[in-house]
């Protein structure tokens, strides 16, 4: 009899494991239309004030997520990027890629508060805060360095030489930075409290990787990469390229979802890739969602596990944005 009941308890875990894997499931949820015509870039959420803040030209559009209604612009800027969220100093910051200047405003008001301007900087793109030395560093694509600022005082205190074009960075907020460096194909490691590249890792075959998600617990950083659709999964202590999924192509962004253990890799020919971590080193692809063409830019809320895309609609065969049509696109888990 005790036979019996192991080889049907055995038949039930082999038949709800695949099951289990394949039951996270994303679906459309919404869309929430913004004003404006411009480009957009990256979107980044404050889990404090409950706001999503979505780059547009030369405006930040301000989204309250408990309603996920517009809630604020903050606008005369002159060509943003990214947007980081201080929630110690109450202060968010913006890099304005076409000023050189990182621009802090009030999380509260969104009322502008300083530009600051970038010494020895070109191009200021990704813009992280990093909670163990309290500072916001801005990514510099076309200067190939990071620029330091107080977020207190307002001031830029350092420059980190980053030895190539960086793109995404993530903190691990114990003392280190992982940045991805576009044209070398490699993962850098940055020393906060030095302000210097300590290690830097190959990622291949990864080829132009954009962006990364930090799995903290497991110690493994995602990079995801153009060139050859796939994200490279990394263990931060050896630099070993664990492991290679596919993706689709025109890749921007990737989100780590801790609890549903959901990696989200946005890419820009519509589609959205899910894969599923089922230990730190093993992996696998459980859903293609299908988002829209150049939706490739995205948030992903860990406290609702709703995943945040922007995008707007173009004319056929061109890259031409029609008007009126900007947009976020919402994902929920079913």
């Amino acid at each position: 009899m005790k036979k019996i009941f192991l080889t049907l308890g055995l038949l039930a875990t082999i038949g709800i494991a695949p099951f289990a894997v394949h039951a996270q499931t994303y679906v459309a949820d919404k869309t929430i239309p913004l004003p404006g015509d411009a480009g957009w870039d990256y979107l980044s959420i404050d889990n404090v004030n409950h706001r999503l803040y979505v780059s547009h030209g030369t405006s930040v559009n301000v989204i309250d997520l408990n309603t996920e209604q517009p809630a604020g612009v903050i606008s005369n800027l002159k060509g943003i990027h990214g947007i980081a969220i201080d929630n110690k100093a109450n202060r968010g910051f913006i890099s304005d890629g076409r000023a050189n200047a990182v621009v802090a405003f009030d999380l509260k008001t969104l009322a502008t508060i300083a530009t600051i301007p970038l010494t020895d900087a070109n191009g200021p793109d990704a813009i992280i805060y990093d909670s163990y030395s309290d500072r916001v560093f801005s990514f510099n694509g076309e200067s190939n360095n990071s620029s330091v600022v107080d977020p207190n005082t307002l001031k830029q205190v350092g420059t980190v030489t980053l030895g190539g074009g960086p793109e995404f960075a993530v903190s691990d907020g114990k003392g280190k930075i992982y940045n991805n460096l576009e044209d070398k194909s490699s993962l850098n490691v940055i020393d906060v409290k030095a302000l210097k590249v300590i290690k830097n890792y190959p990622l291949d075959p990864c080829g132009g990787p954009t962006g990364i998600a930090l799995d903290a617990a497991n110690g493994r950083v995602f990079s995801v990469c153009r060139q050859n659709k796939g994200v490279s999964v990394v263990d931060v202590n050896s630099g070993k390229v664990i492991s290679t999924l596919p993706i689709g192509a025109g890749v921007d962004a990737v989100a780590f979802d801790p609890q549903t253990k959901l990696i989200f890799a946005s890419c820009g020919d519509g589609t959205t890739t899910i894969i599923k971590q089922l230990s730190a080193d093993d992996y696998t692809v459980i859903q293609t969602l299908k988002t829209q063409n150049r939706a490739r830019t995205m948030a992903l809320d860990t406290k609702t596990h709703k995943i945040y895309l922007s995008v707007a609609d173009v004319e056929t065969g061109t890259r031409k944005a029609l008007p009126n049509s900007f947009k976020v696109l919402v994902f929920k888990l079913r």
